[in-house]
């Protein structure tokens, strides 16, 4: 399904033949982070080179993920397990530093969102990060506690974020 916002991209599901691009996006948007709490060696940790094509083929068989393409490129991806009952959890939100504030986090939520109610799950959760948060909080997420996360002898900071997207 393409999305219905008019924008030079157009949002797809994930395909195999795309893994190798999120890699490389993955990779890029995770060392082009200019932030205070993420200093070099805590971005290294987080993603110190791209993944094999392999590990996300892998991980989008069993998990749901779509592509914001622009002209066949990826720019940006997200995701959610679907192995919990009505929930879905968004483990990753990534756009390409060059099409960062133009749009298209909020593009592939409301995306995920939309599948998400035809599931009829009853809520979505997230564990953001400090640049993340203000994203989901936008999008009506709710904290409902501060996580930890150790990667290659770093800590990360998460933030557990719960959003009710069915009436009761």
């Amino acid at each position: 399904m393409q999305n219905s916002f008019p924008h030079p991209y157009q949002i797809v599901d994930f395909s195999a033949s795309n893994a190798t691009q999120i890699s490389q996006l993955y990779h890029c948007a995770v060392q082009g982070i200019i932030h205070p709490r993420y200093p070099k060696l805590k971005l290294n940790a987080w993603s110190s080179a791209p993944r094999s094509a392999k590990f996300w083929q892998l991980r989008y068989k069993r998990n749901k993920a779509w592509l914001a393409l622009d002209n066949q490129h990826v720019i940006g991806f997200i995701s959610v397990e679907t192995h919990f009952k009505y929930q879905g959890y968004i483990d990753c939100l990534y756009v390409h530093p060059n099409y960062q504030h133009q749009g298209i986090a909020s593009a592939l939520y409301s995306h995920l969102q939309h599948w998400a109610i035809q599931q009829q799950y009853s809520n979505l959760s997230v564990d953001a990060s400090c640049l993340s948060k203000p994203l989901f909080e936008t999008m009506g997420f709710i904290l409902q506690h501060t996580s930890y996360q150790q990667k290659r002898g770093q800590t990360f900071t998460g933030f557990y974020m719960k959003k009710p997207i069915l009436k009761a």
